[in-house]
């Protein structure tokens, strides 16, 4: 009995000693370039000018959203410095600023970068650096490469991800429908097309026709009376909004009705569906993951009524309508999140470990059930969307919101 208490006694005085060892330890505080006990230093890329330049309203909302953090104390008492700098949509000129972001400026992470061919033209660089390039604006399948690209993670929905969701839909709604497939010659038309044929799996046969084009072409009208003759009833646009417009008003004018699916990046009313028409406009099909900011419906939510009184009080010269806004927001929201998860251990090593172990995290102005979810395996933050329908003069949700994993 005394060799049993003896034994007892000498394990907890053994785990008395460990605890008082692990105290201090687990409050050290461990910092990378970029990090400090008063400041985190973030880098960003973002077309200003150039072609897309559009897209600029979401480097300016992140930087709205960090400044609210700064003035509410920070994150864990340490206020985020962010640096934002121009590439005008040009590769070359990405990769000078992300050598200028880490080696310059010192920071401990590039955030929300926007764009693919510029992405991709930083990418090796950051993993060779070991820099977290983390929540990359672009929605090419990609940036979901872990094994090979462990410091790099995607935010957004990923292209494939969304025409999984639209095999889906058409397997449920439509069992039987001949698919006629318009898409982009590049990168983003592949993506949709490897991800609709995913979905539809042993179903591909489905697709009567693809036809490609080339951004380069001035129209796509005789693509469109192709995949009319073809005898389609599906027609899912994978284009972008110029070529999205084009389509619209070419199916009308040869009268062809089928059930027609566009891409979320040309779901907008004012760039593609009121150029088009809007009364040859109505039943057209997309998807989305984000809550419209111009659509009254959304007036009484919460997370809504925090991102209009965001918007009032440090970004108020921003158009509520542009969903750039609301993506910029909650990318933004998404960015604090990792870095409260970090506590005193901002290493880059950690913020990638924190990035990439995301449960269950609802960002304000994403829609109701859309909640992002990171693995270490799996670097795709958001994988569902819910179908809209556009009717009068906007969009309409309907249905549950779906997954686009795979049912293996």
């Amino acid at each position: 009995m005394t060799a049993v208490r003896f034994q007892v006694a000498a394990l907890l005085a053994a785990f008395a000693l460990c605890t008082a060892m692990s105290s201090p330890a687990q409050a050290q505080k461990k910092y990378d370039s970029g990090a400090s006990d008063t400041e985190i230093r973030i880098g960003n890329i973002m077309p200003y000018s150039g072609p897309a330049s559009a897209y600029a309203a979401i480097g300016r909302t992140e930087e709205a959203y960090f400044n609210k953090i700064n003035a509410e104390g920070g994150i864990n008492g340490r206020k985020i410095k962010f640096i934002s700098y121009d590439d005008g949509y040009s590769p070359p000129k990405t990769a000078e600023q992300a050598r200028k972001l880490v080696e310059s400026d010192g920071v401990l992470l590039i955030f929300g970068s926007l764009g693919t061919s510029t992405n991709g033209a930083i990418r090796k660089y950051m993993n060779e650096k070991k820099v977290p390039q983390l929540f990359v604006a672009s929605g090419a399948s990609k940036w979901n490469d872990p094994r090979q690209y462990p410091w790099t993670m995607g935010w957004q929905p990923s292209y494939a991800s969304e025409a999984r969701i639209y095999a889906k839909y058409i397997m449920k709604e439509k069992p039987d429908a001949k698919i006629g497939l318009l898409y982009q010659n590049d990168d983003f038309g592949k993506d949709y097309l490897k991800g609709l044929k995913e979905g539809l799996g042993p179903k591909a046969s489905m697709i009567v026709l693809e036809e490609s084009y080339d951004t380069s072409e001035p129209a796509i009208d005789d693509h469109v009376v192709k995949l009319k003759a073809s005898g389609a009833d599906v027609f899912i646009s994978i284009t972008t909004p110029k070529f999205a417009a084009q389509a619209i008003k070419k199916a009308a004018e040869i009268s062809w009705h089928p059930l027609h699916i566009i891409s979320n990046v040309s779901a907008s009313v004012g760039g593609v569906l009121e150029p088009a028409g809007l009364e040859i406009s109505q039943g057209v099909l997309s998807a989305t993951y984000t809550k419209d900011g111009s659509d009254p419906q959304w007036n009484a939510d919460d997370g809504m009524k925090k991102f209009y009184s965001f918007l009032a009080q440090y970004e108020p010269k921003a158009n509520k309508l542009d969903a750039g806004v609301v993506f910029g927001y909650a990318a933004a929201q998404t960015m604090v999140k990792v870095l409260q998860m970090c506590g005193d251990d901002l290493t880059r090593e950690n913020v990638m470990k924190q990035a990439a172990s995301i449960r269950d995290f609802e960002p304000d102005t994403l829609l109701p059930g859309i909640k992002i979810n990171t693995a270490s395996d799996n670097f795709a933050p958001i994988e569902q969307l819910q179908m809209m329908r556009f009717k009068g003069k906007k969009w309409e949700l309907f249905g549950d919101v779906i997954s686009s994993e795979m049912n293996h």
